[in-house]
């Protein structure tokens, strides 16, 4: 049985697996352009169901990828749960989960409703959506949510120096992944103010710059929906981006199956898993499994080579950071509803999943649960109160000596971490 972390290499070859697996051509990657593979559910139910990265993935070192997966096929959970035809080409109405499907798969109903007011999560993301204002009110109306704009002080963009007119250039990829955060803090906690800070592009450095401009700005809630190779220079990253005691950050664990990420492996965030999310006849209503599609997509997890462990982790196959803490859903298949309308794929609704959903839910999650004590680490919290979560017991993102690295179990377990939300005892200090 291993015990000791996987070594750098392993993680760098993880990367160039999984671009082999999603893209056409090196050329793809080369020129920046987003990945147009597509990949298919596992489920007979979904098995039609196809999607598309929506960022290109990273093409040199510190560089991240964002984690949204874009559903271009196929009849997704939603659409068979209310008995509606596939219409890959009409996006006129949502396909996907919304905000009630996620309250009531995560004990959360009351709490949306009555909890969040006047506090403010913080999306950080790559690059200009120009059209995020305008989206997210789309989705709000769609919904029933209230007005968040900018005139009303709920929204704010702003780029990663805080400026609200000097913003980055625009980038279609990104622009679905920033509408895919925006639409997930606000399903979760309409109530809250969100404030979306642009970094100048897609490198740690910027993004960490954007992640201290939040809480600059007073956000103490920041969800990161992207992610990329471990690398030496992590713990150093970890000091100048993450480490903000009384903030809770939520990272995505990622997308590409078994295999540690960063800035999910850093000891001061809160790592997000992902799950496959479907109604059932429990008394709970709904079931869950470690969303996997093959071997190079699905959630990830690991065991971090340089991130040393956190006091609150107490799994003994894993000597350093091990990745995730809790999960939601994730699976495009079982995915969730978001209205995008800048670039080529942003024609209106679609559905989106992958761990750049999670992250945002759960950092959600945490606002809804109150303002994190002073000095705190949030990614704790969890680890103190774990029967208000879902034990996901089902599923594997790959393969692994250590077991529970890859493969769900009562407990702990990297895919799903300790579990997903049931109401809100387990985000609260």
């Amino acid at each position: 049985m291993r015990t000791t972390p996987p070594t750098p290499p392993t993680s760098h070859l993880r990367w160039r697996r999984v671009a082999s697996a999603v893209t056409a051509t090196a050329a793809l990657l080369l020129t920046g352009l987003t990945t147009a593979a597509h990949a298919q559910a596992a489920d007979p139910s979904t098995s039609k169901v196809t999607w598309t990265r929506s960022c290109a993935l990273p093409r040199h070192q510190g560089e991240m990828a964002c984690n949204a997966l874009r559903v271009t096929g196929g009849r997704t959970a939603f659409q068979q749960q209310h008995g509606l035809s596939a219409k890959a080409a009409d996006a006129s109405s949502p396909s996907g989960y919304g905000p009630s499907d996620l309250r009531s798969a995560y004990g959360l109903t009351s709490a949306a409703t009555s909890n969040g007011s006047g506090r403010t999560i913080a999306i950080v993301d790559a690059y200009d959506d120009p059209n995020a204002e305008s989206d997210l009110a789309a989705y709000r109306s769609q919904y029933g949510l209230p007005a968040c704009t900018t005139a009303n002080g709920c929204f704010k963009k702003v780029s990663q120096t805080g400026s609200t007119t000097a913003l980055p250039a625009p980038d279609s990829g990104w622009a679905g992944e920033i509408s895919l955060d925006l639409d997930m803090a606000s399903a979760i906690c309409p109530n809250c103010h969100i404030t979306l800070v642009e970094a100048k592009s897609a490198t740690m450095t910027n993004l960490g710059t954007a992640v201290n401009e939040a809480v600059a700005l007073g956000a103490k809630y920041v969800s990161n929906s992207y992610g990329g190779g471990e690398s030496s220079s992590d713990t150093s990253y970890d000091s100048a981006y993450f480490n903000h005691p009384g903030v809770a950050i939520t990272v995505s664990a990622g997308d590409a199956g078994y295999g540690a990420e960063y800035p999910a492996a850093s000891k001061y965030v809160t790592a997000v898993g992902g799950t496959r999310l479907s109604t059932s006849s429990t008394t709970r209503g709904w079931t869950e499994s470690v969303w996997r599609t093959s071997s190079t997509e699905g959630t990830g997890s690991g065991c971090s080579a340089y991130d040393t462990k956190p006091a609150w982790q107490t799994d003994t196959g894993c000597t350093k950071r091990m990745i995730a803490d809790v999960s939601a859903v994730a699976d495009p298949a079982t995915g969730v509803s978001v209205y995008d309308t800048y670039g080529a794929d942003g024609q209106g609704w679609a559905t989106y999943g992958g761990t750049s959903a999670s992250a945002p839910i759960i950092a959600s999650v945490y606002a809804l649960a109150g303002t994190p004590s002073t000095g705190s680490y949030p990614a704790r919290f969890p680890y103190a109160n774990t029967t208000a979560l879902n034990d996901v017991t089902s599923g594997s993102n790959g393969s692994c000596t250590t077991s529970y690295f890859c493969t769900a179990r009562t407990g702990y377990d990297g895919p799903t971490g300790l579990g997903t939300p049931q109401g809100l005892g387990a985000f609260t200090g």
